[in-house]
This record gives C-alpha cells, sequence and structure tokens, in this order.
C-alpha cells in the first residue's frame, strides 16, 4: 500500500488553478453571451420593424442561434469542468483526510475525521451541484450594468443602485442567518452522533429498557437542530421574498424608466425592451445568490474546516519523512519515561513509565483498573503518542518508523475488537491481497482454524457490521489470528481472553507458546489471571506509574504476601485479590 500524500489547504486550490481560470473564462463568455436576447431584441425593433427586411431577421436570427448554441455548448463545458472538480476532491482529498483520521490526526477529537469527511461530501455536492452557478455568473454583473450605462445613464443608475439594494440585502442574510445556521449545524452534528452510538449499542439500549430514554434524548438534540433551522430559515425566506419584491419593482421600474426615454426621443424602442431584459440578468446572479448563500456559506465553511486538518497534520501524514530502508527489527522495546495526559483529568493517565522488553520475551502488564494498561499498549504500537518521553522499537522511537512498514512488523489485538473487512479471511488478512496460505497459517497459530471452518461459508464468511455474524469469543479469536498474521516480530494483546472459553484460553496459550517458539517478544495487557501462566515477567502499574517489574514468579510472591500481610512496610498492593493467582511463588497456580 502506497502512502498518501500530504496536501495543505494553500496547495489545493494551487492545484486547482488551471481548472478555476478556465471556470472563470467561461463563465465569463457565457455571461457575454446572454446579451444574445437583448441585443437581438434591439435589432429587430430598431432595424427590422423600421426597414421591414426579412433577409435581415432572418441573418440575425440565424446569429442569435448561433450565439445561443455557442452559450450552451460552453455551459455544459463548464458544468463538466465542475464534475470532474468535484471528483477530483473526493479522489484526491478524500484520502487524505481519511488517512490523517486514521493517524489520529494534530488535535483531533473524537468523532472529528467523519465529520470532516462530510465536510468533504458537501464541497463535492457544492462544487458539482448547480447552487454554485449563481456564484459563479454574480461576479460578472458589472458587464449587465456597463451594457445599461451603454443604452442611458440613467438606466445604467437604476441598475446600480437596484444591484447594490440586492447585495445589501445578501450580506443582511448572511449576517441574519449565520449564528442560527451554524447552531443548527452542530446541534445536528450532537444529534446525529448521539443516533450512531445509539445504533451501534442497540442491543444494550434494548436489553436494559433504554429504548424510551434514548428516543427522547435524540429528540430533544433534533428538536434543537429543527429550532435553529427553522429560526435561520424563517429569516432567509423573509429576505428572500423581499428581494424578489424588490427585483420585480426595479425591472418594472426600468421598463418605464426606458419607455419615458423612449418616448423623449432620448434612447431607442428596441433599448427600452432590451433595458429591461439586461436588468433581469444583471440581478439575476444576486437574486438567485441569496437563496443558495447558506450552502454556499456552508460549504466554504467545510473548506475552511478540511484546510485547518490539512494545515495542523502535513507534517504527520506518512509518520516520519522520507527515512533511510530500516532492517526488520528483533523486537526489542524501550520504554523510556513515558508520560501521558489526558484533558480534564486530575492526573495523567502514565507517569514517568520507564521498562525495557528483550526481543522474544513474553511480559504481562498488569493492574487495577485505570492504570494505564491500556494506554501504555497503544504506545507501544505506535497508536498514540507520549506527551513526554520515549518508547523505542529497536532503538528507534516508534513514531519515527514510517506507519506503513511498522505495522508489517507489529500485531495488535485491542480491547474493545474490531473487524476491518468483508470477510473473516479479509480481517485476517489486514485487508490486504496476502495468499490463503499466509491467512489459513495466521488462524492455525491462533487456534481459530477449526472454528473458522465451522462457519457457514468457511473463510468466506461475511462478517456483517462490527464482525457481528460472529460471537464475541470468535471476534476474539479472530482478531487474535490477524494479531500474529505476516510473523510480527511485537505482539501486544489486550485482554486477550476476555470473551474466551475453555478451547479459546488453550488456544491463546498455544498461540503464545508458538510465537516465544519463534523469538517473537509478546506484551499482555492482563486482568483474569490464567494467562499470567505463559509469561516470564509482570509489570505492575498502579494510577499511571510503574510500581514493580520483575520475574513472574516473584512479583506475584511478593504480591499474594502483601495481600496476606497488608500493612506498613510490606510495600504497596498494587493489585487487588482476585486480579492476581492465590497461590503463592512457584508460579503453579498462575
Amino acid at each position: 500500500m502506497t502512502a498518501v500524500p500530504a496536501l495543505e489547504s494553500h496547495a489545493i486550490v494551487r492545484t486547482c488553478r488551471g481548472a478555476l481560470l478556465a471556470i472563470g473564462l467561461f463563465s465569463f463568455c457565457i455571461n457575454l453571451l446572454m446579451l444574445t436576447a437583448s441585443i437581438y431584441m434591439m435589432q429587430v425593433f430598431d432595424r427590422v420593424m423600421v426597414s421591414r427586411s426579412v433577409e435581415t431577421l432572418l441573418l440575425l436570427t440565424f446569429i442569435a442561434f448561433a450565439a445561443l448554441s455557442a452559450m450552451a455548448a460552453l455551459d455544459i463545458v463548464r458544468s463538466r469542468i465542475m464534475q470532474r472538480l468535484g471528483a477530483w476532491v473526493d479522489e484526491r482529498i478524500s484520502p487524505v483526510v481519511l488517512g490523517i483520521g486514521l493517524a489520529g490526526g494534530a488535535g483531533m477529537t473524537q468523532g472529528a475525521p467523519g465529520e470532516r469527511m462530510r465536510d468533504l461530501v458537501e464541497i463535492k455536492a457544492f462544487i458539482s451541484g448547480s447552487a454554485v452557478l449563481p456564484v459563479l455568473d454574480a461576479p460578472w454583473t458589472p458587464v449587465f450594468l456597463l451594457f445599461m450605462f451603454a443604452l442611458h445613464p440613467i438606466l445604467g443608475l437604476m441598475a446600480l443602485g437596484g444591484a447594490v439594494v440586492l447585495l445589501a440585502m445578501a450580506i443582511l442574510n448572511d449576517v441574519s442567518t449565520r449564528e442560527a445556521t451554524v447552531a443548527a449545524g452542530a446541534a445536528s452534528g450532537r444529534a446525529l452522533r448521539f443516533a450512531e452510538a445509539a445504533f451501534q449499542r442497540a442491543d444494550v439500549v434494548l436489553a436494559m429498557g433504554m429504548r424510551a430514554a434514548a428516543l427522547g434524548r435524540w429528540q430533544a438534540l433534533n428538536r434543537e437542530a429543527v429550532e435553529a433551522n427553522d429560526v435561520a430559515g424563517l429569516r432567509s425566506g423573509a429576505i428572500s421574498g423581499t428581494t424578489r419584491f424588490l427585483r420585480q419593482v426595479l425591472q418594472i421600474s426600468v421598463l418605464g424608466a426606458g419607455a419615458w426615454l423612449a418616448i423623449e426621443g432620448r434612447v431607442s424602442p428596441g433599448a427600452m425592451i432590451a433595458a429591461s431584459i439586461l436588468m433581469g440578468r444583471a440581478l439575476a446572479p444576486v437574486d438567485q445568490a441569496i437563496s443558495t448563500w447558506r450552502a454556499a456559506r456552508s460549504a466554504l465553511d467545510a473548506f475552511r474546516r478540511i484546510g485547518e486538518m490539512l494545515d495542523g497534520a502535513t507534517d504527520r501524514m506518512n509518520g516520519a519523512a522520507e527515512t533511510s530502508t530500516l532492517p526488520a527489527p528483533r523486537g526489542a522495546v524501550s520504554v523510556e519515561a513515558a508520560t501521558v495526559v489526558r484533558k480534564g483529568m486530575d492526573r495523567p493517565a502514565l507517569r514517568n513509565v520507564t521498562f525495557e522488553v528483550a526481543p522474544g520475551e513474553v511480559l504481562a502488564v498488569i493492574g487495577p483498573s485505570a492504570a494505564g494498561k491500556t494506554t501504555l499498549g497503544r504506545l507501544i504500537v505506535g497508536a498514540e503518542a507520549p506527551h513526554a518521553g520515549h518508547v523505542r522499537l529497536d532503538g528507534l522511537d516508534v513514531s519515527a518508523w514510517d506507519a506503513e512498514l511498522r505495522g508489517r512488523h507489529v500485531g495488535y489485538l485491542p480491547q474493545d475488537v474490531a473487524l476491518i473487512g468483508d470477510t473473516v479471511r479479509d480481517a485476517i488478512a489486514r485487508l490486504s491481497e496476502a495468499s490463503d496460505e499466509d491467512v489459513i497459517a495466521a488462524a492455525r497459530l491462533a487456534g481459530v482454524h477449526e472454528t473458522i471452518m465451522r462457519l457457514p461459508q468457511g473463510y468466506d464468511t461475511p462478517l456483517g457490521p462490527d464482525g457481528a455474524a460472529l460471537s464475541g469469543g470468535e471476534r476474539q479469536r479472530v482478531a487474535l489470528a490477524r494479531a500474529v498474521f505476516g510473523d510480527p516480530c511485537l505482539v501486544l494483546l489486550d485482554e486477550p481472553n476476555a470473551n474466551l472459553d475453555a478451547d479459546g484460553e488453550r488456544g491463546l496459550h498455544g498461540a503464545i507458546a508458538a510465537l516465544k517458539a519463534r523469538g517473537t517478544t509478546v506484551i499482555l495487557v492482563a486482568h483474569r489471571p490464567s494467562v499470567l501462566k505463559s509469561v516470564e515477567r509482570i509489570l505492575i502499574l498502579q494510577e499511571g506509574a510503574a510500581r514493580m517489574i520483575g520475574p513472574r514468579d516473584e512479583v506475584l510472591a511478593r504480591i499474594n504476601q502483601a495481600n496476606a500481610a497488608p500493612g506498613p512496610g510490606t510495600g504497596p498492593v498494587p493489585v487487588p485479590r482476585e486480579a492476581v493467582p492465590q497461590r503463592a511463588a512457584g508460579g503453579q497456580g498462575a
């Protein structure tokens, strides 16, 4: 898989410069050709009606048809360019935004990657749709105003005044609806996120009688969005109605003024009709821009948010920049004074944690809930970076490894198992085009091959959303096969036996033994004591700090001694009694 190149917001405009210039040129030509009807009307009234020449009428009509055909062709080409530009946004920028989201882009909050993807869809829809046309045509309004002044200064001044009035109405529309529009968007986002969370946990909602409460909460959130939309829609509707009224009044006024000037002999009758048509054409983009202003503003805000995301994460897109080709790591892990601080927490999630794991060693990380075990695991596999300190793999900082390259040498079984892919095979192969032999080898190593073969379609069994087609234990065992796929040098397993039955436990221990025999470094984040019999050393975390590390039997003996006779001078009791084996040193009960 090739890395996605970084992209900055100004680079987007620079890359699109040629297309934007073409769109601007076509828009100028299209608006010039829109003068065809006015000029044709003037010539018919001022020349044909006076000379009664059929030949002149036919020639003028032919020229008008040719001009209109050219305008239609240019409009089609412009629309095609807009469609291609929208497709470019989707093909070029979407992978970058998704890549930043998957890399945990700088400063991104939970749910932000999905929101930025929705922003991208909104931008594409705006560029490719009809809402952008008034924005493209509005800058050429001065061309029509100049023609109005050419007909007569009074008509030009009336048209200019009308354009200023409509522009003021457009600004008023933006100012009066901006706050409500932003509030509606934020409320809609909150309602959508709540609904998605409720759908994902529908079994919990139904099992515990939370359906009515969840529905009520969503209705309250959705009501906020509806009310804010109502406020924005009411104000925008009132301004749009007023604008349409003013536009009709202005057009009639220009027609009346043209008739008066024609009576006075200061303009021709054809100019009177042409002025009315030109007035409508000059004010149409401004009038239409008011109705599409909210869509344009929303797309502009979406582009701004995308730009902030791109500019803030350009240097992080592909992990390190271009680095030298490094030999495959052996699996030596070194954690040096690692510290992680969570926003809103009164203490660090991890505090100055330091330890080392030799290649091929099996280490268990244990401790009470909220001790920082999962956070430490995320640091080791590179899913998160410490705020202070370093985590190194074979001496190189984990964050300095190219993410794709590092991923080939690391296996990770997270606490919350989520299987990605259409089938069981996809999930184990990490979405790669791996051979069947490699996939089956990983499944056999994880002890799940026979289980998979009993599924309706074996390795081709569809997973369903979040692996819903499998049981909790099956999902965990398939995720274990995914973790050991590709012969990684480091495998981190976070609560790997949380959902396993006796057969699953045996398969897990067999997998750990096989990995150890291969020289693979294995780190277990454990809470259930049965898994500890497969480890060599134990690290105890408590309140984010490393309290003890050493050989398994020695650490277990000290824990059991402290639990048997707690008191001053016996040392800390780092984990609850139920979190460790109850037999003392020797490890027979581990």
